[in-house]
């Protein structure tokens, strides 16, 4: 998910609801900006828009604040880092007292590190909502991938729904053995603000870029960091220029590896600072491209194919849900050969990409921004106990995620997916304390869940997920 969009929510269409008790709903996300933090932005002005009390809670920086301010969103300021220790108890503490003070009738926790503190301390009664938006070990090897997929399966026992915003990332869940209330809500995307961009917006947008009308441009939108893999898109660049002298390649966006990237000096490389609206980029494209080490299902992906461009992606769960034959290219993860096989034959051969884009733009009508709203808020209510999705598919939940995936199983777009629990527990969540206790009986659960999810905290931008000692993020 790329870091920056105009603000859709002010936007969109929704539906009230219709005479129904008002919900008090507080967001919670580490992540202030980025694909989550628009995200979480959308969600909430939705839900204002239906009569709701919304706030959002989020790190101060970023521009998750402003987004709220401009939707009429209250944004409360919540102090937190990327990392789990120490300070994660004082995290903790600190949310909770929002939470105490904000009396919600849901909380909705955002990515790995607001799961990790939200539900840390968690007391009875309020219900919570975890959406990984990408889980947290999809970055980590060895101890640390165990230590996160450990954590997740203890926190599921705190969750009374967990979100998730593709089937890929479902199924992933469910393979590593995290059982709770999945609850399936595919993005969605604003095809009123994204729709079809032909020659002549193409033209217009390159001669508002500054950008030559002829010249084969491949654009990668998002954060630059180690789970956006700019770095493998850099290592096949000299082999697009080679088959394509003219190409180029623009990379649009801000990150912690930007400085690292530039100072590789690839030739042809146009590196962009984050933008407040994609679409001018994704008009000029060719081709978009999305060489993701993991994904939960990337906003990127969906806009571009809405804009009518092709997308070369790398194979893994969120993208491959969304990039199918006849749209683009699916090629192996850090293969820098193959990315650079299929951008240079779409650049080489534009009737090939703009016959992709054509079909891309069909595509993108099963990505609605207003359904994904519409269901998430019915998710929302089902947790408050007022209600909920109908069923629309089958009640076992790889089912559904096997149905949309071509695999196993029949299933529909979203709605409610049956309880996954195997563990028989009905609750799991301690009961509450005082937060002068917090070096008592918390501080053995800080303890117990510390030894399991040392690295459930870390990361990234959009991702929710780990981050390795010593790696480039």
């Amino acid at each position: 998910m790329h870091q920056d969009r105009t603000e859709t929510e002010a936007e969109a269409e929704t539906e009230t609801d219709g005479g129904a008790a008002p919900l008090r709903v507080l967001h919670v996300s580490r992540p202030n900006a980025g694909g989550v933090a628009v995200y979480v932005a959308q969600a909430a002005a939705d839900q204002r828009r239906r009569g709701w009390d919304v706030a959002v809670a989020a790190p101060p920086g970023g521009d998750l604040s402003e987004r709220c301010s401009a939707a009429g969103v209250p944004w409360f300021r919540w102090p937190a880092g990327r990392a789990p220790g120490p300070g994660t108890v004082l995290e903790a503490l600190r949310l909770r007292r929002l939470v105490r003070t904000f009396a919600p009738d849901v909380i909705h926790l955002h990515s790995a590190k607001a799961g990790l503190a939200g539900r840390l301390l968690r007391r009875r009664g309020t219900p919570v909502l975890f959406q990984p938006h990408g889980w947290s070990w999809l970055a980590a090897t060895g101890p640390q991938a165990l230590a996160g997929r450990a954590w997740e399966r203890l926190a599921a026992r705190r969750s009374d729904a967990l979100v998730c915003v593709g089937a890929g990332e479902l199924e992933e869940g469910m393979r590593a053995g995290v059982r709770g209330p999945y609850r399936l809500v595919r993005n969605g995307v604003d095809r009123r603000r994204f729709g079809p961009a032909g020659s002549r917006a193409r033209l217009a947008a390159r001669t508002r870029l500054g950008l030559a009308a002829g010249t084969p441009l491949a654009v990668c939108i998002g954060r630059v960091t180690r789970q956006k893999a700019q770095d493998v898109l850099l290592a096949a660049w000299p082999d697009v220029v080679e088959r394509c002298p003219a190409a180029r390649l623009a990379i649009v966006g801000d990150g912690e590896d930007v400085a690292a990237l530039k100072r590789l000096d690839v030739p042809g490389v146009l590196f962009v600072p984050a933008v407040a609206d994609p679409r001018p980029w994704l008009a000029a494209a060719n081709v978009v491209v999305l060489p993701s080490r993991w994904e939960g299902l990337p906003l990127t992906a969906l806009e571009a194919l809405a804009t009518g461009r092709p997308v070369v992606g790398a194979d893994v769960p969120g993208v491959t849900e969304v990039v199918r034959p006849g749209l683009g290219a699916l090629v192996p993860v850090e293969d820098p050969a193959a990315l650079a096989e299929q951008i240079a034959v779409r650049l080489a051969r534009p009737a090939l990409a703009e016959r992709e884009g054509r079909a891309a733009a069909a595509a993108a009508a099963g990505y609605d921004l207003s359904e994904t709203l519409s269901l998430l808020a019915a998710v929302t209510r089902e947790a408050a106990g007022l209600g909920g999705p109908p069923d629309q598919g089958p009640a076992d939940a790889r089912a559904v995620a096997g149905g949309l995936l071509g695999g196993r199983g029949e299933g529909g777009a979203g709605g409610r997916v049956a309880d996954g629990s195997a563990d028989g527990s009905a609750d799991g969540s301690p009961e509450g304390v005082d937060e002068g206790a917090a070096g008592g009986r918390e501080g053995g659960t800080v303890g117990q869940v510390q030894g399991v999810a040392g690295a459930a905290g870390y990361e990234g931008e959009g991702a929710g997920a780990v981050t390795p000692p010593n790696s480039s993020r």
